[in-house]
C-alpha cells in the first residue's frame, strides 16, 4: 500500500494533547495506515475503528452517549470500551486499540485482538429459529456472540441465505449494488460459527407441550428455546388479472431478481401499485434503470399518513422531477396482457406491474399452537410469548413500545434485527436494558429520510428547514411528547432524538 493511502487526521500513535479532546467528543486519525477513532467518555479514552462495519459510515460524524457510539447513517450502536456491536444494523464489532495517558497527552498504542469469552447465565438444550430474515439471522449470531455453545438451527422457507433485504428495493434493484453484496454473510460463516442453516425448509406445526416443531418433509426437531421470526407476507391484489406473470411483489431476493429479469428481457414501462415506502423505492430504482414509471395509489399524498403533508409533497415532487407520473386518488380495477385499468377508466399501457400495498404478519403457526395473536404474535418487553421458552421477533411480533406506551407491530428491518438480538439475549438470561426505540430509513435518488420513534397519529407536526434544500426536520408531537422525528441530511439531530427517546422511555413509569 502506498503512503498516499494513509488515512487522514493526526497520527494518534504520536499522541495528541488532552486539551484537544474534551469529554463527549471524538477525533478521527490513524495508527499506521489504520483509520482510528479516539473518543473521550466519562470512563476515559477509547480507540476503535473509524468506519461502521455495516455500510462504512464515518463514525466521527456519529454521537457519543455515555460509553456508546452511534453510527450517523443507520444508527448502529457500539460499546466504546471494547468495540462491541450492541445494536443492529451493524453485527460486527469494531477493532480496538489500547490507549495511554502520559502527562498532558493521550496516545493510542497496540491493537487489542483478544476479547474474553462470554458465559451465558442460562443455556437452553438447543435453540430453533423459524425464519431466515432479519430477526432470525441476528438472533443466531447473537447467541454465539453471547457464548452459547448449544445447537442453533435456522429453518427458512427461502431457498436463498439471509440477505440484506433493504437493498432489494434500493441499489440492488437499481443495478448499482453487486450480487455478492446481498448475502448478509459468506457461504462459510454459518459453518464456522456452528449454525445449522436449513434453507427451503417449511415448518408446518409447533408442539409447545413437546417442545418440538414439525417440518413439511415429515421430520421433527426438538428445541430448548424457540424463536418465531416468521416475518410478513405481501398483501395480494384481488382483481381480475392479478395472477398475471407480469405482476410482481417484492419481499425476497428471488422477487427482486424476477423484476430485474423482466427489465433485462425488455420491459420499458412499469406501473407501481401503491405509494408505500417499498413502492416508491421500486419506482426510483426502475427510473434509474430507464423505465417509464407510473405510480397508482388511493391517497392524495404519498406517505402522508406516516410522514405528514410536507414530507409527502416533497417525496412526490422529487419523484416527479425524476420522471415518475402519479395517479393519486385512484385504484386499479383490472390488469390485462398489455395494460392496467384504473377505477376511473384510465388505461395505463405497461410491460411490468409491481405491487406494494402493505404486508400481513405471518401468524398461522403461532395461532395454531395456541399462542396469543392479535395483529401479530403478542410478546412482552423481552419478546417472550405467554408460553415460556417461545419468543417472537420481527414483523410478526406485536410488542410493548416503551416510547409510546402502546402495543405495536412495526415492519422495519433494524427493528427486526434488534428484536432478534434482544430475544436471543433473553434466552440466555441476559436482560437488554437499552429501550427499543424504532428506527428506519428510506432512500430515493440518493436522498435518505431517517425516522426514529413511532407516531401512528399526532396532534401537530413541527418542522424546521426545507426538504427541497436537503436540510429538514419534522417532529411528530402529541401533547408535550415527541413521538417521532424524521430528518433529511441531519444525521446528528436524528441520533440525538433517538437518545432523547431512550432516556424518556427508560424513566417512563411502569
Amino acid at each position: 500500500m502506498s503512503a498516499a493511502a494513509t488515512p487522514s487526521g493526526p497520527d494518534l500513535a504520536a499522541g495528541i494533547p488532552l486539551s484537544d479532546l474534551p469529554e463527549g467528543e471524538s477525533i478521527r486519525g490513524h495508527v499506521g495506515r489504520k483509520a482510528v477513532l479516539l473518543a473521550h467518555t466519562p470512563t476515559g479514552f477509547h480507540a476503535v475503528g473509524a468506519k461502521c462495519p455495516h455500510y462504512g459510515a464515518p463514525l466521527d460524524e456519529g454521537l457519543i452517549v455515555g460509553d456508546t457510539l452511534r453510527c450517523p447513517w443507520h444508527h448502529a450502536c457500539f460499546e466504546l470500551r471494547g468495540g462491541e456491536a450492541l445494536a443492529a444494523p451493524a453485527l460486527d464489532d469494531l477493532p480496538c486499540w489500547r490507549t495511554e495517558v502520559v502527562d498532558d497527552r493521550v496516545f493510542v498504542r497496540e491493537a487489542l485482538d483478544d476479547r474474553p469469552p462470554r458465559r451465558p447465565a442460562r443455556s437452553p438444550s438447543s435453540v430453533v429459529i423459524v425464519g431466515g430474515g432479519a430477526a432470525g439471522e441476528a438472533a443466531a449470531e447473537t447467541l454465539r456472540r453471547e457464548g452459547y455453545t448449544g445447537p442453533v438451527t435456522i429453518l427458512s422457507e427461502d431457498p436463498a441465505p439471509p440477505c440484506d433485504r433493504p437493498n432489494l428495493s434500493k441499489d440492488y434493484l437499481a443495478g448499482k449494488a453487486k450480487a455478492e453484496w446481498i448475502p448478509l454473510r459468506g457461504d462459510d460463516f454459518y459453518a464456522r460459527h456452528d449454525i445449522t442453516l436449513r434453507l427451503d425448509t417449511a415448518v408446518t406445526a409447533i408442539e409447545p407441550e413437546a417442545s418440538r416443531v414439525r417440518l413439511a418433509d415429515g421430520g421433527t426437531l426438538d428445541y430448548g428455546a424457540l424463536l418465531l421470526a416468521t416475518g410478513a407476507e405481501p398483501i395480494r391484489l384481488a382483481i381480475p388479472g392479478a395472477a398475471s406473470p407480469r405482476v410482481h411483489y417484492l419481499r425476497s431476493l428471488a422477487d427482486s431478481e424476477r423484476i430485474i429479469a423482466a427489465v433485462e428481457a425488455g420491459a420499458r414501462r412499469a406501473v407501481v401499485v401503491g405509494a408505500s415506502f417499498i413502492g416508491l423505492e421500486v419506482a426510483a430504482s426502475l427510473r434509474q434503470r430507464g423505465l417509464e414509471v407510473r405510480v397508482v395509489a388511493p391517497e392524495a399524498r404519498p406517505l402522508a399518513r406516516v410522514m405528514g403533508d410536507v414530507l409527502g409533497d416533497f417525496v412526490r415532487i422529487l419523484h416527479e422531477s425524476k420522471g415518475v407520473t402519479f395517479h393519486l386518488g385512484r385504484t386499479v380495477s383490472s390488469i390485462t396482457d398489455q395494460a392496467v385499468e384504473l377505477d376511473d377508466g384510465t388505461r395505463l399501457d405497461t410491460d411490468l406491474v409491481v405491487v406494494g400495498i402493505g404486508v400481513r404478519p405471518r401468524t398461522a403457526l403461532a395461532e395454531a399452537a395456541g399462542l396469543d395473536v392479535e395483529d401479530g404474535i403478542l410478546v412482552d418487553a423481552a419478546l417472550e410469548t405467554r408460553v415460556p421458552g417461545i419468543h417472537a421477533a420481527g414483523d410478526a411480533a406485536r410488542w410493548p413500545d416503551p416510547v409510546s406506551g402502546e402495543r405495536v407491530r412495526i415492519e422495519h428491518w433494524v427493528v427486526a434485527q434488534r428484536q432478534g438480538q434482544r430475544a436471543a439475549r433473553h434466552m440466555l438470561g441476559v436482560e437488554d436494558a437499552r429501550p427499543a426505540v424504532p428506527f428506519f430509513w428510506s432512500e430515493h435518488y440518493g436522498i435518505g429520510i431517517s425516522y426514529v420513534g413511532h407516531a401512528p397519529g399526532w396532534e401537530r407536526i413541527e418542522t424546521d428547514g426545507d426538504p427541497a434544500a436537503r436540510d429538514f426536520t419534522a417532529r411528530f408531537i402529541a401533547g408535550d411528547r415527541t413521538l417521532a422525528v424524521a430528518t433529511i441530511f441531519r444525521d446528528r439531530e436524528s441520533l440525538e432524538a433517538e437518545a432523547e427517546m431512550e432516556t424518556r422511555a427508560a424513566t417512563r413509569p411502569g
